[in-house]
């Protein structure tokens, strides 16, 4: 008999701010079996008590040590894992709270809020400079370190990956291509990783289930009403290594759940 697995992901841009919001229902009334989180900005102690409420629910978080209220990712689950890894293996890209590795009987799960290839910092009279490459090397270098280890893992049961990969990959995955040619996720070098990606026998469920569907986005900046015009990237994505081609069952981008930046994303599995 199959064994079906509903998963979801969504950058709650702080779970304490979220967890406030109307919105955030989606995540108590899902019903789904695996839910990853990223960009927590919290440490476990800091969560709010009825997120980490479910009876059924495990909760496995990863906050950054590195800078306190900054990125993090944590993952809930009904499902009984095998084991359980925080962050990648190496030291490198260690400290910044960013995977949360789960292996389950048939497949192993990462939920993973990649870094962004931008940085902001202060001048000497206080006042922001962003950079917008500064964090391109270290993205580029912590996709690397996190597909070595996917690969490796792999020789073992398939991955499912989900999470904000700060990147869209296809002109068709953001609203204003052309304008953003030149800025941090959609830079050639990341889209091509991404193809390579995919090259490697990732599979992209959503389009893998809705072909070219234009206009759906996971990221909306909270500038210029740009969620209300639908002005948006998707960069929240589900994939699964090939052997899980026939098992994905349904892919959704959840764009009316609000409460964040970002929305959910779901994967349906048939086991």
């Amino acid at each position: 008999m199959a064994q079906v697995v509903r998963l979801g992901s969504w950058n709650v841009n702080g779970i304490r701010a979220a967890a406030a919001k109307p919105g955030f229902a989606w995540f108590h009334e899902c019903g789904l079996e695996v839910i990853g989180l990223q960009e927590i900005k919290a440490m476990p102690e800091q969560f709010p008590p009825e997120v980490l409420a479910h009876p059924e629910r495990e909760a496995f978080i990863c906050p950054s040590v590195v800078k306190k209220g900054y990125s993090g990712t944590a993952a809930f689950t009904t499902l009984r894992p095998l084991s359980h890894e925080l962050e990648l293996p190496d030291p490198a890209y260690q400290g910044e709270g960013r995977i949360v590795h789960l292996e389950f009987e048939r497949f192993h799960f990462f939920n993973g809020y990649f870094p962004n290839g931008g940085a902001q910092s202060l001048d000497e009279g206080g006042r922001p400079i962003v950079d917008r490459f500064e964090r391109v090397p270290y993205k580029m270098g912590f996709f690397e370190s996190f597909l070595g280890y996917a690969e490796r893992l792999r020789r073992d049961k398939p991955i499912v990956v989900c999470g904000d990969f700060n990147i869209a990959h296809r002109e068709i995955d953001l609203a204003n291509p052309a304008a953003n040619r030149h800025n941090t996720g959609f830079l050639d070098l990341e889209r091509e990783f991404f193809t390579r990606l995919l090259g490697k026998g990732y599979i992209d469920t959503f389009r893998l289930v809705h072909g070219d569907e234009p206009g759906r986005y996971s990221w909306w900046s909270y500038k210029t009403r740009a969620r209300e015009r639908n002005v948006g990237w998707r960069i929240d994505y589900f994939l699964v290594s090939e052997e899980l081609r026939d098992a994905v069952a349904d892919a959704t981008i959840e764009d009316g759940v609000t409460g964040s930046d970002h929305c959910p994303v779901t994967l349906t599995l048939h086991l």
